[in-house]
């Protein structure tokens, strides 16, 4: 009899292990919500919306030659991974027209290379910069994994010398709900390639007095509804923010 405690706590164990699995692999089958942000040429917003993540098939593109000649893809059709960077922007493109066409090399034995999106191209000394929670990558899109509500930011980005280095992303804090007339205080940040955050000071706000200072603040005052963002030459443009003026709301907030 002593023999079978254990045998039965063992298969107690297998048990909850199995139910764990199957209820892992049910929410991965279901996918899930993620943030994406895409900044094309000269800052443009392309989109900036929650995405349903899903597993896509994708054509590659001969075009997509950003990396030398020779580099484009196949012309054939990839599957990619609904939990990665650019799985979320695959299903994104379907429903939004400035993210077509997608122009994916499968050229590489690292994985897939992004080229363009929409009619911003990589082209130079440009390329399309990830960025998962502030925090650039040391893979490509289609292996960086992202989670239920990770912000991912792609954006279409210059690296200069001597360093090389890719400009900083911005992010702005404002109140959800303001009085019109009535001036309120809105902060502005910057996140650097590792995700540190600072400050951001001389940035210019949507609507404000003037730029912010050296801590990052400065003032804004409405009379309307409106969505605020953040702007520094050299540096990634803020998600928009909205700010609701007397129980009413931006459109598309």
């Amino acid at each position: 009899m002593p023999r079978l405690i254990p045998v039965r706590l063992a298969a107690a164990c297998a048990l909850a292990l199995a139910l764990s699995l199957s209820i892992s692999a049910g929410a991965l089958a279901k996918g899930f919500s993620a943030d994406l942000r895409v900044v094309g040429a000269g800052g443009r917003i392309l989109a900036e919306k929650p995405v349903d993540t899903a597993t896509m098939s994708v054509k590659t593109s001969p075009k997509a030659i950003c990396f030398g000649s020779g580099s484009g893809g196949s012309g054939g059709s990839v599957s990619i991974e609904g939990n990665t960077a650019m799985g979320l922007l695959a299903a994104a493109s379907r429903s939004t027209g400035s993210l077509s066409p997608l122009l994916i090399s499968d050229h590489f034995d690292f994985g897939l290379a992004l080229c363009g999106i929409g009619t911003s191209v990589a082209r130079g000394s440009s390329s399309w910069y990830l960025k998962i929670n502030h925090k650039s990558l040391s893979v490509g899109g289609d292996k960086a994994n992202i989670r239920a509500g990770d912000e991912v930011l792609w954006t279409l980005a210059t690296t200069s010398a001597p360093d090389y280095k890719y400009p900083n992303d911005l992010a702005l804090s404002a109140p959800g709900k303001v009085k019109a007339g009535v001036p309120f205080t809105v902060r502005a940040y910057s996140y650097d390639e590792k995700g540190k955050r600072k400050p951001a000071a001389g940035v210019e706000v949507t609507g404000a007095a003037g730029p912010t200072g050296s801590d990052g603040k400065t003032t804004v005052t409405l009379a309307k509804p409106r969505l605020l963002a953040a702007t520094e030459s050299g540096d990634i443009p803020s998600a928009r923010v909205a700010v609701c003026v007397g129980g009413k709301c931006p459109a598309g907030s």
